[in-house]
């Protein structure tokens, strides 16, 4: 009950900077394909998607 909150918060990080993710994956050099297979990972799989597209993505 007390960590709801924290929840909360936590999910609305997670979702700005997906969002921040996938604007950077849109604006980058990539190819297209490239682009939609990363924005398809970073949005079915929230956290672990933003981490390997941090670690692994494309970069501008």
């Amino acid at each position: 009950m007390l960590g709801q909150g924290y929840n909360g918060f936590l999910g609305l990080i997670i979702l700005v900077l997906d969002i921040y993710a996938i604007i950077k994956i849109v604006q980058s050099s990539a190819e297209p394909i490239w682009k939609a297979i990363w924005v398809v990972i970073v949005l079915f799989l929230p956290v672990l998607g933003l981490l390997l597209w941090w670690f692994l993505g494309p970069k501008s």
